[in-house]
């Protein structure tokens, strides 16, 4: 991680949700998994799913049962998928080793902060109001609040207009580069969250961000100094 840039007049950090602020692989995991063993298949590993875990459903289905969404019969089998992971989708989430740590920073230091998600608010919305880490944040847009979805900009400026932020004040971290795509279109700083699920053959370094961090508090090193809340 370099640390030459920092980033000037941050007034909010948004966040994507899996693979960034929470590390829910094991759950998503273990809602396909269980659709497998219905159909008299073998279990597999959560090493096998979690580096897809951030491509949610597709990524998933395609992992337990090599389906894509062209497949005649899979919107039936998402359904499935979503009803399992409805079931159990905070028992075996948790925040990310020093997630709850930068929070608190970010808290101390007087910046608001907030979640930009694709997951749909049928299951955002349970799982952080079932979180304590997310009673402090500003904001949390999931995948359907607007009419668009990341790499559209759309999600993250809906977030610094409820915010009551410019958008270019705003700095966006995610581990998909579909998050970096849509903070550079809505125009926030960008950092890329190297130890997320990144997918399969990833180069990060293609994806452009203003910054790279391989553990969440190496954030606030881009941030600078801010006065705390008064």
């Amino acid at each position: 991680m370099s640390t030459a840039v920092k980033f000037d007049n941050v007034q909010a950090v948004l966040f994507d949700l899996d693979g960034t602020l929470i590390d829910s692989a094991p759950d998503l995991g273990a809602a396909v998994d269980k659709m497998r063993l219905a159909r008299g298949m073998s279990s597999l590993p959560l090493s096998h799913y979690r580096p897809m875990a951030g491509a949610g459903a597709r990524g998933m289905i395609g992992l337990a049962f090599g389906w894509t969404p062209e497949h005649p019969d899979y919107e039936a089998l998402k359904e499935e998928f979503f009803v399992n992971y409805e079931s159990c989708l905070t028992e075996r989430t948790f925040a990310f080793d020093g997630v709850a740590e930068l929070i608190k920073a970010l808290t101390e230091r007087g910046l608001p902060w907030g979640v930009v998600t694709n997951k749909s608010k049928r299951f955002t919305l349970p799982l952080t109001q079932s979180m304590p880490l997310f009673q402090s944040a500003s904001v949390v847009i999931s995948g359907d609040t607007t009419a668009h979805a990341k790499p559209h900009p759309e999600p993250l400026l809906e977030a610094a207009r409820r915010m009551g932020l410019a958008a270019e004040s705003c700095v966006y971290v995610g581990d998909d580069e579909r998050d970096i795509v849509a903070g550079h279109a809505a125009n926030m700083k960008t950092v890329a969250a190297t130890y997320g699920y990144l997918g399969q053959q990833t180069d990060v370094s293609q994806w452009r961000a203003h910054a790279a961090i391989d553990a969440p508090h190496q954030l606030l090193a881009y941030l600078g100094a801010h006065p705390k809340a008064v």
